[in-house]
């Protein structure tokens, strides 16, 4: 809900960064998030999308910017870039560049995804020398850590995997499950023995989170940025309904696919599973398993 306080602080402070007036006379509310209230914001003949959430949660607004501000500047796919955040007593919120989405019809346009999988492999192409980020940041809503790290097994299994473990037996998941889980982490370097190079990631590249502009260009938005495997974000893409198929044999014809790549991307995406088995309940418990148990089958 925008109020009148969250409203007039928006005005000032959308007018304040952008050095022209702007006073909000419009709101429409945008579904298809769980975690944040979002609105396409208008005034001044301008528009904006705007995310809000609980004023204690303004450090995770903070950090999507940030990363956010991370693709933008690496020019090479385009994503909304942050205007401002800030908070009011009760309510912290982000504004973003609104990006016009085009319709089904646009989203399967073979050209647009051609260049959608050109330019994922082309940022993936921007790395560093360690793995992780300058600040931590959030995966839906749970706490993504992010502590540099110049070993990638190491970095995965501390930070994602034994994370989410650890998680899952604070939410009361013990016996045979967590066995397993603390089974697997002891062949996460056997599992990830390959040295990939510290890419700029996405971080949470799942259908809901591209799509092609009004006027044809590819777009990535709600980010968890880090430095990690590239793998991670094409893992992603398969894990809840896969992109068009033109997609990946674009990425893959500028980025080719290494043999081990389909057990890495079990492992890979276990992480988000967790997360969601954390994040929402049991319904993923049975897929978490399952996919423990494939990825031990593979070392055992």
């Amino acid at each position: 809900m925008i109020d009148a306080v969250l409203s007039d602080t928006l005005s000032q402070h959308i007018s304040a960064e952008s050095n022209k007036n702007f006073t909000l006379d419009e709101h429409q509310a945008i579904g298809g998030g769980s975690i944040n209230d979002c609105y396409k914001i208008s005034g001044n003949g301008k528009h904006y999308f705007l995310k809000t959430n609980n004023a204690d949660l303004a450090d995770m607004f903070a950090a999507e910017a940030s990363g956010l501000h991370a693709i933008v500047d690496s020019n090479t796919i385009l994503a909304p870039k942050p205007i401002c955040y800030g908070e009011t007593d009760t309510t912290t919120y982000l504004i973003l560049e609104y990006l016009e989405l085009g319709t089904s019809r646009k989203q399967n346009d073979q050209d647009n995804i051609d260049q959608f999988g050109e330019q994922l492999a082309t940022m993936h192409r921007n790395v560093q020398t360690r793995y992780g980020w300058k600040r931590n940041n959030t995966i839906g809503s749970t706490p993504q850590i992010n502590t540099h790290c110049d070993n990638w097994s190491e970095f995965f299994r501390e930070h994602r995997l034994g994370y989410q473990i650890n998680l899952a037996s604070e939410n009361g998941h013990h016996g045979q499950f967590i066995d397993k889980a603390h089974e697997l982490l002891e062949y996460v370097d056997q599992l990830l023995y390959h040295n990939p190079p510290a890419s700029l990631l996405h971080g949470d590249l799942w259908s809901g989170n591209y799509g092609i502009t009004s006027n044809g260009l590819p777009a990535i938005f709600d980010p968890a940025v880090y430095y990690g495997d590239s793998e991670t974000d094409m893992a992603m893409t398969e894990l809840f309904g896969n992109f068009p198929p033109r997609f990946y044999d674009a990425y893959w014809h500028h980025h080719p696919k290494e043999a081990e790549y389909s057990v890495r991307k079990t492992l890979y995406n276990l992480y988000h599973i967790l997360n969601h088995l954390n994040l929402f309940g049991d319904g993923y418990y049975s897929q978490a398993d399952h996919m423990m148990s494939a990825l031990l089958s593979e070392v055992r």
